[in-house]
């Protein structure tokens, strides 16, 4: 019975992490898939279009007092602006991003269609 060893908490988690029996979870969530809004109104999209390629980020930013949709959520690629997340799609992403949760785009298809330029992409949560 005196085989007891007195230890304090921080020596266990750190012998745990050192062990490699626990690794953390940092694979992003998938949400869903949508298209890009309101590319055809981006000034000089054609010029943005051959820096967009399949696999890249897109970066949300909230805009709340957006006069179209308090729940509007801005989508920039490399700092430049290329549209935002569909209405039908953003209420309850904007919720989560509200909240503090990080949420973000990767694109998986483009072409011009015409004058639009259709960037289908994929939304994910890090949580």
């Amino acid at each position: 019975m005196n085989d007891i060893v007195k230890t304090n908490s921080t020596d266990i988690v750190r012998a745990i992490n050192n062990s490699g029996l626990i690794e953390p979870l940092f694979d992003p969530i998938f949400l869903l898939q949508s298209t890009v809004a309101g590319t055809s109104y981006i000034e000089n999209i054609e010029k943005l279009e051959p820096k967009l390629e399949v696999g890249d980020r897109l970066d949300f930013f909230r805009e709340p007092k957006n006069f179209h949709d308090e729940k509007a959520i801005l989508i920039k690629h490399n700092g430049y602006k290329i549209g935002y997340v569909p209405r039908v799609d953003n209420e309850i992403l904007a919720n989560l991003m509200d909240a503090g949760k990080l949420i973000y785009g990767e694109i998986k298809f483009k072409t011009f269609r015409g004058e639009w330029l259709q960037i289908d992409f994929d939304i994910y949560l890090d949580d």
